[in-house]
């Protein structure tokens, strides 16, 4: 199989998310980042079980996450801060959630990122 396969096609491919529960965190490892792009809008239907199939993997996604955090599409590390901000204890993406909560871009304050940053914190 074509680990590519297990990408969602379109924002309504949740015959293809069901896929993804079939496979184990080293088969679908690859395809993190493409799977993350879908939780750019949590308003996409396939937004939400991306991410309930992500959440068991919140500490292995972590260089991915900080990569999030980093950018700059606060829509993006909105969703990301409000999926896995609390399960995750990387000190990477601890540190970068401290940073948007201590030290915010105007973007992220904005945005309110600052606002979820420190509830993340507390």
């Amino acid at each position: 199989m074509d680990i590519k396969s297990l990408i969602p096609k379109d924002k309504f491919d949740l015959e293809t998310v069901e896929k993804l529960k079939q496979h184990s965190f080293g088969d679908i490892e690859p395809i993190i980042p493409d799977l993350l792009e879908w939780l750019q809008d949590m308003n996409w239907p396939v937004g939400q079980p991306i991410a309930a199939f992500l959440l068991p993997f919140s500490e292995k996604i972590a260089p991915e996450t900080v990569k999030i955090l980093k950018g700059k599409d606060e829509m993006w590390k909105y969703w990301i801060l409000v999926t896995f901000g609390k399960n995750i204890k990387n000190k990477w993406v601890v540190q970068e959630i401290t940073r948007i909560a201590e030290n915010p871009t105007q973007d992220e304050i904005d945005h309110e990122l600052n606002v979820i940053a420190h509830e993340i914190n507390q």
